[in-house]
């Protein structure tokens, strides 16, 4: 069966979604992630646009044996040389995706350039980035509202100059299945040299009118042979295709599609959740493959029929993108041997350190309540490791609160050097009563702007997540703690966002035009 490519901009466009920026070492446990479940190009970020994003792509490029990395660039001179610096480590699997604008409402308004300056720029940019790596990917960006005589001109330009790939996304999400299927027949027709030198059409599409699964499925039956996607569907306003969509729908309807990928499906379920953990974008519960009503049925028809045969409502099994079939059951006389067992089974690759920290934060939990489940575990887990990522770590909460009664709070916070410092607060209640202390403590002074509150498991000893966005100075950071505990997970989310505060601010952010490609 004849294979599509997926390329994963999750960590590109899916970063650019609002509130979801992600510090380095987030960014390589994705990338690691989506390296083993098969991934073929992973659009590793926009080195121009930040040192932190130039590093982060050069970091996954040294670590990552596997998968094409790849770095965005505009048809700008500057923005070429720092992505072909950014993937060189990367070698012979190194990609510099470069675009530039091809509709006339972006020539006009956006880059106020011509369509015979446009064709220039193209030609040179993909030749100078071809001078980095023979692998190049030419976008233009806005395909679907560009004219297709002047799209034909400049992807004949673009592959004459060397781009092996072309992309013609649906920047806007403007297209239908019908039009964009269309796109690429077109194209294919006018440009023969496309088959004649074996260029890899793309799609890469947005889902602002909800049709990007369905544009991307229509431009490989027309010919296309890479998806550009992202976990969760997450990207810019409306998001992007979503990998687990595209890759379930070719496996599932095979038969139909004819087409095959190299993702390992079991491997899904636990990026998604990784992805929503890091991001602090949350999986809406109907949300396909990966929603938690995905695989859930209330209707007492479907569960009659399921009981009878799965496959009479069922058209997947959960097992096949990682959803375990039953929740395991795990409590305080369990041991390191089936702790460390289910976290492998979640998807997890821990060290033995992050096993033995998980672990004693397991014991804890085990003896507060009587079950302890697999969304326990795997809430535990984020923590556990974004704990491990930050500069302050919560080692003490007291709260006193009452109807009358002045809440007051007294945090004991250790820093990374290890020392322990402890503070006390009072509030309007007793969530502000932790933040004035920890403010207090790490003398970081912040507004809060969101705070939501959820149980992960059910019943009264179910463990609760607190996510929470800080402002700082005109930056918006997320912040996330679970605990059985509401209060402590409140201090957890405060001091997570401390650390993703500190962290960024560590980052020298460069003022560049981003992508909507």
């Amino acid at each position: 069966m004849e294979q599509i490519r997926i390329f994963d901009t999750t960590l590109r466009d899916g970063e650019q979604s609002p509130g979801a920026t992600l510090a380095l070492p987030e960014k390589l446990e994705i990338a690691h992630m989506l390296d083993e479940m098969g991934v073929d190009i992973i659009e590793a970020g926009f080195p121009i646009s930040s040192d932190g994003d130039f590093e982060s792509v050069k970091q996954i490029a040294t670590e990552l044996s596997r998968s094409v990395i790849c770095g965005l660039a505009r048809c700008v001179p500057i923005d070429i040389d720092r992505a072909g610096e950014a993937v060189a480590p990367a070698k012979s699997r190194g990609r510099i995706h470069t675009f530039v604008s091809s509709s006339e409402i972006h020539l006009k308004y956006q880059i106020r350039k011509t369509q015979a300056e446009v064709l220039k720029l193209a030609e040179s940019c993909v030749k100078q980035a071809v001078g980095y790596t023979k692998d190049v990917e030419f976008s233009a960006m806005d395909a679907t509202r560009t004219d297709p005589i002047f799209l034909a001109e400049l992807v004949h330009a673009a592959v004459a100059a060397g781009a092996t790939t072309v992309n013609l996304p649906d920047t806007v999400g403007y297209a239908t299945p019908e039009t964009y299927a269309k796109m690429f027949a077109d194209i294919l027709k006018r440009l023969p040299i496309l088959t004649e030198k074996k260029i890899i059409l793309s799609t890469h599409c947005h889902n602002d009118l909800g049709l990007a699964v369905a544009n991307s499925l229509a431009g490989i039956q027309a010919g296309a042979r890479q998806i550009e996607c992202t976990i969760n569907g997450i990207g810019e306003r409306a998001g992007n295709a979503a990998l687990e969509e595209v890759v379930m729908a070719l496996r599932t309807r095979s038969d139909y599609f004819q087409l095959g990928t190299k993702i390992d499906t079991t491997k899904i379920y636990p990026a998604s959740r990784m992805v929503s953990s890091l991001t602090g974008l949350t999986v809406q519960r109907n949300k396909a493959i990966v929603g938690e009503n995905a695989f859930a049925h209330e209707s007492g028809i479907h569960q009659d029929g399921v009981l009878k045969h799965r496959e009479t409502y069922e058209i997947m099994d959960p097992t096949i993108v990682g959803i375990p079939t039953t929740a395991l059951v795990l409590g305080k006389h369990s041991g390191r041997a089936a702790f460390r067992d289910r976290v492998t089974t979640l998807g997890y690759r821990l060290t033995d350190e992050q096993i033995e920290a998980s672990f004693v934060r397991f014991k804890t939990l085990a003896d507060k309540k009587k079950e302890v489940f697999d969304e326990d575990i795997e809430a535990l887990i984020d923590d556990q490791l974004e704990i491990a990522h930050g500069m302050w770590e919560l080692t003490g909460l007291q709260v006193t609160a009452g109807s009358n009664t002045t809440p007051t709070a007294t945090v004991t916070l250790k820093d990374s050097g290890g020392e322990t410092q402890q503070d006390a607060s009072i509030g309007d209640g007793p969530v502000d009563a932790i933040y004035s202390a920890i403010q207090r403590l790490t003398g970081v002074k912040t507004s809060l702007v969101n705070y939501r509150i959820r149980a992960i498991t059910k019943g009264k000893e179910a463990m609760g997540e607190v996510q929470i966005e800080i402002e700082h100075n005109g930056h918006k950071i997320r912040g996330r703690g679970i605990s059985t505990d509401i209060l402590e997970a409140s201090a957890l989310a405060y001091v997570a966002a401390i650390n993703r505060l500190r962290s960024h601010s560590n980052r020298e952010r460069l003022v560049t035009q981003h992508s909507g490609v």
